[in-house]
């Protein structure tokens, strides 16, 4: 039977995922609220990760160990790195990566120490629901999502995407550190704070994963998106919809 984890990078992002819960109870453990219910006929159990990739470390090996969960979903925001994604626009894991990797000389920059890897892939199958949730939704049009007033006031046109995905503890707010990060990873869609630290948990514990990361800004000095009001208004109604939809799927 299948116990799926889903883990937000917000706690904002998070609220509507958790009202969908049913016979739900919150387990606390390392000052984190765990929310164990069901959606519809799943097991699931709904966590914030905290930010930066220790914190997201840390709750996604809880998940793992503590509520055994067989799969797990990151869903959460990212700022856009590649040319032509949109606020909006949602990312679906192919690969994870950690940009601010570096051990050399003793072993390559981004390669995971005593892996002989950079990137870690995320579930194709897991990655297939996830992608195909969203085609479901865009399809119907992103208006029933969040409402048409949060279309118009964000400009909302999304698109799906599948790609690369990078992580690093820096929030990336320039565009000279956006285009350093293209230079030495040009397949990257979109970077983050915690998503290739939570695959590599699930590629240590062999526990399928996938992300999936809704464009909130540019990544870079000239983003103009009210952050606050985009996660209350989209990212927490797209979190709730992709994984209401998830769920009716699996």
């Amino acid at each position: 039977m299948r116990n799926i984890g889903i883990l937000g990078a917000m706690a904002q992002e998070i609220d509507e995922v958790k009202a969908l819960l049913t016979e739900k109870t919150t387990v606390t453990i390392a000052n984190r609220e765990f929310v164990v219910g069901k959606i519809g006929t799943t097991r699931c159990v709904v966590a914030f990760s905290k930010w930066g990739k220790v914190a997201a470390t840390i709750t996604a090996t809880l998940l793992i160990q503590e509520f055994g969960v067989t799969d797990l979903v990151f869903i959460g925001t990212a700022g856009a790195l590649a040319d032509g994604l949109k606020v909006g626009d949602i990312v679906v894991s192919r690969r994870l990566v950690q940009h601010d990797l570096d051990a050399r000389p003793i072993i390559p920059r981004f390669e995971l120490p005593l892996l002989n890897r950079m990137y870690v892939g995320s579930d194709y199958q897991l990655s297939e629901l996830a992608g195909k949730a969203v085609s479901n939704l865009l399809e119907k049009g992103v208006e029933n999502i969040v409402g048409e007033d949060a279309v118009k006031e964000f400009n909302l046109s999304p698109k799906l995407y599948f790609g690369d995905i990078a992580s690093g503890d820096q929030f990336i707010n320039s565009n000279e550190k956006r285009l350093e990060i293209l230079g030495l990873l040009p397949d990257v869609l979109c970077v983050e704070m915690e998503g290739a630290a939570v695959a590599q948990v699930c590629l240590e514990f062999g526990t399928p994963f996938t992300v999936i990361r809704t464009i909130s800004d540019s990544a870079d000095h000239n983003a103009r998106v009210d952050f606050s009001k985009f996660i209350a208004e989209v990212a927490n109604a797209y979190s709730r919809a992709i994984i209401s939809e998830m769920m009716r799927l699996v």
